[in-house]
């Protein structure tokens, strides 16, 4: 295969964006907001194809030797990661068409340019790029936030665009101190080096940092917590997708390929997974709103994924990707249903939903598997995502092991009675009386009787199915996935081939 396929991958969404502009039609937009994630997904499928036989594929941009040309790299773990942010983009961008959320002006557009920089962030090879894309990624989201025009998503905006500033600024500042302390932002050439010391730590200890804060890592989760639930349900499942899940996997591949074991801080990392895990099941219990209690959940669940990094062994890296793909699909997938909810009934709020589970079948069916999922219980990919954790975990059969698996269990009975409130609040109770539906002339209308042809329509529950039903589908056959993600952890772990890849001429 010609290396030259993984610019190709970026250019795909860049193009559509472009195009998107230039051609005013609501179809053309469409057609390229489902072709582009379709399309690299299918891509990412062929890699993890190649990747059996050939671990690491290489390209260099500009023909400069290497160490100053720009590399684009993917093994196992890139490959992964491009078809399930691609599916979670699909199914969303299918939401938000159902809804109608994609016929304002350049909304089509701003997601294929935040598609851009997901995929680049995945494939680039060196820490300075990293940054670039990340930028590309989140100036879009600026602008969607913000885009049905309620001033409550406007003041969200302007406290999402001064949050990302300030970690993006503080993530250029760490990339620079690794230029400094080492003389190279390329992760090939800096896993030549060995295990770092004094300044270099201390820098690669900052830009670890600044990717824990974008990754929405307690106790920096309270941008997340506050400007999540305050967008569309379609955006927050877009964001939730993409956004945080291409930090954590900026973490696992810098802290994997500088250090490769435990780091002499990794004890730092210890902690904020149990605190992440804790604080962000434990607060879902003061809120009132659906969206609101799923935010904290992915707190808690950044936690967990933290975790495979905190351990960095083979079996708790791959029991982390693991994770970090459960995550993404059930989460995405609870977003979804309860966001056609939301667009049914106008409201995803405690006191205004009651009874849900006597009309909505379908929704009930989903929101059950959904929520087990989060909880670790079966049928679903959280059971074994939670228990690849907790193996992990007692491997060694330290008395710290243990501490995480008591972390685990209790973030789990935790999460399971927040989550119980929430079912409670909303799906359980007395049959609703009166609705307040959406209104294109006043954004809400008037309460109404609800009566007994309101339902929640088939076309926005597709989208959720798609990814409660996958989640149900890695329960039945984990092997498929378990396999990959060992390969993955195998591969973040071994950098030779990456290495060799990256630095041949």
């Amino acid at each position: 295969m010609n290396p030259a396929f993984l610019l190709l991958l970026i250019g795909i969404p860049l193009l559509a964006s472009a195009l998107s502009v230039l051609i005013t039609s609501r179809t053309v937009d469409r057609v390229l907001l489902l072709a582009a994630p379709a399309i690299v997904g299918a891509g990412g499928v062929w890699l993890l194809v190649i990747h059996r036989d050939v671990p690491v594929i290489a390209h260099s941009v500009g023909g400069f030797v290497p160490g100053l040309a720009i590399p684009f790299v993917s093994d196992t773990f890139t490959a992964l990661m491009l078809v399930l942010t691609s599916l979670t983009a699909l199914v969303s961008c299918l939401f938000l068409i159902s809804t109608g959320e994609d016929q304002y002006r350049f909304v089509p557009a701003l997601i294929l340019m935040m598609l851009t920089g997901v995929y680049g962030a995945l494939l680039t090879g060196d820490l300075f790029n990293y940054f670039v894309f990340i930028e590309v990624m989140v100036l879009p989201a600026y602008a969607l936030i913000a885009v049905t025009g309620t001033w409550r998503r406007l003041g969200v905006g302007r406290m999402y665009v001064i949050v990302n500033l300030l970690t993006s600024t503080f993530l250029l500042v760490g990339v620079g101190f690794v230029y400094g302390a080492t003389g190279t932002v390329n992760l090939a050439f800096l896993a030549q080096m060995g295990t770092p010391t004094g300044q270099g730590a201390l820098a690669i200890g900052v830009v670890l940092l600044s990717l824990v804060i974008k990754a929405g890592g307690a106790p920096f989760h309270g941008w997340l917590v506050r400007s999540y639930p305050n967008t569309s349900a379609g955006m927050m499942a877009l964001f939730t997708g993409l956004h945080s899940k291409v930090a954590l996997y900026a973490i696992y591949r810098v802290y994997t390929t500088v250090y490769g074991e435990p780091a002499p801080w990794a004890a730092v990392i210890v902690i904020l997974a149990v605190v992440s895990i804790l604080l962000g099941s434990l607060s879902g219990f003061g809120q009132n709103r659906v969206r609101n209690v799923f935010a904290f959940q992915m707190t808690a669940g950044v936690g967990h994924i933290l975790l495979g990094v905190a351990l960095v062994t083979s079996a708790a890296l791959s029991a982390g990707a693991f994770y970090l793909i459960h995550h993404m699909i059930t989460m995405c997938g609870l977003l979804l249903v309860i966001g056609a909810v939301e667009q049914t009934y106008g409201t995803g709020s405690f006191r205004k939903l009651s009874g849900l589970a006597g009309r909505e079948r379908w929704a009930t069916v989903l929101m059950i598997l959904g929520l087990f999922s989060l909880i670790g219980l079966p049928p679903t990919s959280g059971l074994w995502g939670k228990v690849g954790l907790i193996t992990a975990a007692t491997a060694d059969q330290s008395a710290a092991g243990w501490w995480l698996v008591a972390a685990i269990v209790l973030g789990s009975l935790v999460s399971l009675l927040a989550l119980q409130r929430t079912w409670r609040n909303t799906f359980w109770g007395h049959p609703m009386q009166t609705y307040r539906p959406d209104s294109a002339e006043t954004g809400r209308a008037p309460a109404v009787p609800v009566t007994p042809d309101v339902r929640v329509p088939a076309k926005l529950l597709v989208p959720g199915t798609i990814l409660i039903g996958l989640s149900v589908a890695i329960f039945l056959q984990p092997e498929i996935l378990l396999e990959i993600t060992g390969r993955a952890a195998d591969g973040l772990l071994d950098h030779r081939a990456y290495v060799e890849a990256v630095t041949q001429p």
